[in-house]
């Protein structure tokens, strides 16, 4: 969606001056001037006329915050011109005209070469630009000859859509980056870090306790599912209901002798023993008529098929590991025979990224030295510790060898099953011109970069790569270091060079 709003709002940029037809034929204007600068804090990009003594010029000063790219809403920007002999003027103002744009009235005194001076003084960022010597003439007809800073064919693209899109840049320095082999990997459980749960007897899974779902967390322990064990005689229902009376009977025989004996007891006709021995039988007896009437519940519970029958014992199946469901064949009320399979259990706060390395890259595999994980949808890769495995034996239906990586997954980045690829690094090093992987842009099968060669004005640039490591790629050719290349908003600056409608170079100032 993003993407979409960029693109449209850049089609707006690149469409407006042409909305009201062809533009009107005016007398020829005096070159502008333009000058980029760039320093750690700011980019600066000035657009004046030529300088002539005796007369007012309007400086427009277009100032970027480089720390996100956005226009400087306020502060103090200050024009100073320095005289060989030592004289300073300087012309001011103290608040933008306009987001990032800054109008200062310049009016030199005498001709002559001068230093010029821009300096920003703003709330929350203090910057100096130092622009060398500007040239002041006599007259307007001598100003004619001063020439502006834009050479050759460029791309325009104006501060106004710069501030407005997602845009940044970076520039190209050397670094020294290694050798790599880029390989298909997939991330699979960890050594210990999948179970199966299975029913230990057969049974009934009750219908009264919750069932995780697919997918669900569940930690070491939890309570999968209840299982009412099958009776022993589950279709016998005629025994069960004479073992029922038989217990009844023995337990109301018991409670009569028992009776018997307290009374023989309290007269002194018998000892303390034969009391206890008549209390011990009528607890057997109890006991006997509770599990013949919990086997008869059990039996019709079986049978029916529907709630638990009260008094059961049911066996817990719980997780053996923290992780999540995924797998579960379990269903309230269903029957289980013993040893099904019921559910399986997954851990991924730590996982396995297992890389199959082709068979004719094995031999590199000897100056192993480190590794990146690319995961999708993050812009960062991840940098990797020492393998956990390097496989000695070809897969025959691949021909692949399998590198195994550990990974930390706390932060639930990857999933069981998800195709990722694998860096893997040589200890071969090369220094060589670097930018940011997000700078390159594929034309038309080719890769390119956009350089900015002044504030808005940029190049397209043909490259050819190199080696790939921590989110930089080495140019072997098509920039130089210290230029400034499009690392994000550049597939917009390629659409403003395919608009066959070219913006106007004059601001609102």
């Amino acid at each position: 969606m993003r993407k979409c709003a960029s693109l449209l709002i850049l089609l707006v940029f690149l469409g407006g001056c042409g909305a009201e037809g062809p533009p009107v034929q005016t007398a020829e204007e005096p070159a502008t001037i333009a000058v980029t600068r760039w320093t750690a804090k700011t980019e600066l990009f000035m657009e004046y006329p030529p300088l002539v003594a005796g007369e007012k010029a309007r400086f427009a000063v277009h100032l970027t915050d480089l720390s996100d790219f956005a226009p400087l809403t306020a502060g103090q920007v200050v024009i100073e011109l320095r005289s060989p002999g030592g004289s300073v003027k300087t012309f001011s103002t103290d608040a933008p005209s306009r987001p990032g744009i800054f109008g200062v009235d310049v009016l030199p005194s005498e001709p002559g070469t001068y230093s010029m001076t821009v300096q920003l003084d703003s709330p929350n960022l203090k910057d100096v630009h130092e622009l060398g010597t500007v040239t002041v003439y006599a007259d307007a007809t001598q100003a004619e000859t001063a020439s502006s800073e834009v050479e050759g064919e460029a791309i325009t693209f104006l501060k106004e859509q710069q501030w407005t899109l997602e845009f940044a840049t970076d520039t190209a320095t050397e670094r020294s980056l290694r050798e790599s082999l880029r390989v298909p990997a997939e991330v699979q459980p960890r050594t210990g870090g999948e179970a199966e749960v299975s029913a230990p007897v057969a049974g009934r899974i009750s219908a009264t306790s919750p069932i995780p779902a697919v997918g669900t967390s569940v930690a070491r322990g939890r309570t999968l599912a209840s299982l009412i064990p099958r009776t022993g005689s589950p279709a016998d229902r005629a025994t069960l209901e004479f073992a029922v009376a038989e217990a009844t009977h023995e337990l109301e025989r018991s409670r009569k002798d028992r009776e018997r004996v307290e009374r023989l007891f309290t007269a002194g006709a018998i000892p303390s023993r034969r009391l206890e021995e008549a209390q011990a039988k009528k607890a057997i007896a109890e006991a006997k008529l509770r599990a013949a009437r919990s086997r008869l519940a059990q039996h019709e519970a079986t049978r029916s098929a529907q709630g638990d029958a009260p008094g059961n014992a049911p066996f817990l199946l719980r997780a053996p590991l923290s992780g999540v469901v995924a797998e579960s064949h379990a269903t309230a009320g269903a029957s289980v025979e013993a040893g099904e399979f019921l559910f399986k259990i997954v851990a991924v706060d730590r996982v396995y990224v297992v890389a199959s390395v082709p068979e004719a890259a094995v031999a590199r595999l000897r100056q192993l030295s480190g590794a990146e994980l690319e995961i999708p949808g993050v812009e960062q890769p991840l940098t990797l510790g020492r393998p956990v495995s390097v496989g000695q034996v070809i897969d025959p239906d691949t021909r692949t060898l399998s590198v195994i990586y550990q990974v930390s997954n706390r932060n639930r980045l990857l999933a069981v099953g998800q195709a990722v690829f694998l860096r893997l690094f040589t200890s071969a090093t090369l220094r060589a011109t670097a930018v940011p992987e997000s700078a390159v842009v594929d034309d038309g099968g080719r890769p390119v970069v956009f350089v900015q060669v002044t504030g808005e004005s940029f190049e397209r640039r043909p490259v050819r790569l190199g080696n790939r490591e921590g989110g930089y790629v080495h140019v072997l050719e098509g920039v130089a270091p210290g230029e400034r290349v499009v690392t994000r908003g550049a597939y917009l600056v390629r659409l403003a060079a395919l608009s066959t409608q070219i913006p106007a170079h004059g601001h609102g100032h």
